[in-house]
């Protein structure tokens, strides 16, 4: 395995918790016609809806492939959105992001890990991803900031969340799937999680949502909304696939301990009502070596209150039109009571794969950007 000679932990850097003060936010344009419906113009407003709501507390950066940038930067003028040229196979920043690290000194790095589309050659969800590979290197050059790149060995930012106070939290459906790290043991895992992060404590549940087609990221089960305090989706319906899931994750939590040994204070959230994609799911294609896996009618969408994104004073909160957002706008105000809860309607980036924190990315306040 190829790493950076020096790794975060030894340099004195930590990756903060998403609800940490941000500088900004980034996200990518919406735009392969195989994944987006109708040339990714309804994910385009969905996306630039997500943006809106954000930029009110935070500055946007979303990224655009170079052939659609003079088009799109020309045509959308927002205050506190800011658009940027760079190339990529899909547009979850989420993934293949960096995650940014911060130290003592407020100074920002970040890590770019190596990125295979969910999979690689044995259950991708697209080949090549090779544009989407380079983005955190990219994204860290044009910034200024230092990073740490790990290849051989495969992570997305959907598949970890952090505390900020020694806590990481992961799946092993997905960090355990043989798409990533085959050739890595559940302990090899746990400690470069360790070295990179900046954590004392990994906490492994054992399942995310049912089909999710990451392989079922953390990120769409459960998450931290303070130190030691786990949010997680817990289903209803004991005919559903989903509530033995949500029981054996709900269980392996409870067994859990914090950085201080204590048990973990867990929260529940509903699930929405089961999605399923409609006619909407029929999409372009494109050659048969480009093709992103085919989403048919019919199939259920992997929908979770949980794919929030905690941004400067706001949660920005997957809404269904469902009676269950409000449930999930009251979970969310009890937790957060000093945030505004703004939900937003995203079955457009639903029906992408994901919800809007897998199309977000947080940049910690910190050097260059005090």
């Amino acid at each position: 395995m190829k790493t950076s000679l020096s790794n975060p932990k030894s340099d004195g850097f930590r990756m903060p918790a998403e609800y940490e003060p941000h500088h900004g936010t980034l996200m990518l344009w919406p735009y392969r016609r195989d994944v987006w419906r109708e040339g990714g113009h309804p994910a385009q407003q969905n996306f630039l809806d997500v943006a809106k709501a954000i930029s009110t507390h935070e500055p946007v950066y979303i990224g655009v492939p170079p052939q659609l940038f003079n088009k799109i930067s020309n045509s959308y003028k927002f205050p506190n959105i800011n658009f940027f040229q760079i190339a990529s196979d899909d547009a979850w920043m989420r993934d293949v992001g960096p995650t940014f690290l911060i130290n003592d000194r407020h100074e920002l790095r970040g890590v770019d890990w190596e990125f295979n589309a969910w999979g690689g050659l044995y259950n991708g969800l697209y080949h090549p991803w090779k544009n989407d590979d380079m983005i955190a290197a990219k994204v860290l050059k044009m910034f200024g900031i230092a990073g740490y790149r790990t290849d051989g060995f495969v992570l997305e930012g959907g598949s970890i969340h952090v505390d900020g106070a020694g806590l990481a939290l992961v799946t092993e459906a997905c960090l355990l799937s043989p798409g990533r790290n085959p050739h890595l043991s559940k302990r090899q895992i746990t400690n470069m999680l360790k070295r990179y992060l900046s954590v004392k404590r990994v906490v492994w549940i054992p399942f995310g949502v049912y089909e999710d087609e990451t392989n079922e990221h953390v990120d769409n089960i459960a998450c931290f909304v303070a130190p030691g305090h786990v949010l997680i989706a817990m289903g209803e319906d004991e005919n559903d696939p989903q509530f033995r899931m949500c029981q054996a994750s709900y269980k392996a939590l409870k067994k859990a301990r914090g950085i201080d040994g204590n048990p973990l204070i867990i929260s529940t959230i509903p699930f929405p009502s089961e999605i399923l994609t409609a006619t909407e799911a029929e999409r372009s294609t494109l050659t048969s070596s480009e093709a992103a896996i085919e989403r048919p009618s019919r199939q259920r969408l992997a929908a979770s209150y949980i794919n929030f994104y905690i941004c400067n004073g706001a949660i920005i909160m997957p809404s269904f039109g469902l009676p269950s957002d409000e449930t999930a706008i009251k979970t969310l105000a009890t937790l957060f009571p000093d945030r505004k809860i703004i939900p937003v309607r995203s079955r457009e980036i639903l029906l992408g794969g994901g919800n809007i924190h897998c199309i977000t990315q947080q940049i910690p306040k910190g050097h260059p950007f005090i």
